[in-house]
């Protein structure tokens, strides 16, 4: 494994992703889904004390980052009345799972469960930016997800252990930023509607 040290270079390279997207977000090119965004923060940062209280140390700022960097996104949202997502209710059945996940943690207050809850949490407010990537990437910016996939796996990379604690949600985001930036850069929804048209 490589210096946990390097986490900070993760942080970095994902920072710099997330002001692309946040840049966009305020020219209006970029319309986050706010659902997605605000759940996010919220999800990340219980997944980040929980692992605190495991003992993860200095890695988990790669999980730090990815509740971070949706809060800069999620505020930008509402600077630029142009650069949001107009919520549906798959959108609002979505965010209603994220919270039913994060109250499911909250009673549980074992912190291996408030990972899981939190991964639950986190997908079920993703699922719209999922979907919207796919129909829709034109409204979406592949870079903040392709450094979120390198942040996180940087910080897998520093790990000293892989138990549950420590893997669970950093590998979940390293595959749920990989999806979301396949699905945007390769614009692979309208690839598949021109083929079944």
């Amino acid at each position: 494994m490589i210096n946990e040290n390097f986490v900070f270079l993760g942080a970095i390279i994902y920072l710099i992703g997330g002001g692309s997207y946040i840049w966009e977000t305020l020219k209006g090119k970029v319309k986050p889904n706010r659902v997605s965004w605000g759940f996010w923060t919220l999800a990340v940062m219980i997944a980040f004390a929980a692992e605190i209280k495991q003992g993860v140390g200095l890695p988990s700022l790669a999980t730090f980052m990815v509740g971070f960097v949706p809060l800069l996104i999620f505020i930008s949202s509402f600077v630029n009345r142009e650069a949001y997502w107009k919520l549906t209710k798959f959108d609002a059945f979505c965010g209603l799972l994220s919270v039913i996940g994060l109250i499911l943690w909250y009673l549980t207050k074992n912190p291996n469960l408030a990972i899981l809850f939190s991964i639950f949490a986190d997908l079920a407010a993703g699922i719209p930016t999922l979907v919207k990537s796919y129909k829709f990437p034109e409204t979406e910016n592949w870079h903040e997800f392709i450094t979120g996939a390198s942040n996180v796996f940087i910080g897998i990379l520093t790990l000293k252990a892989f138990s549950f604690a420590y893997l669970a949600f950093p590998l979940y985001i390293f595959c749920y930023d990989s999806i979301a930036f396949v699905l945007i850069k390769f614009r692979i929804g309208k690839i598949m509607t021109k083929e079944v048209a």
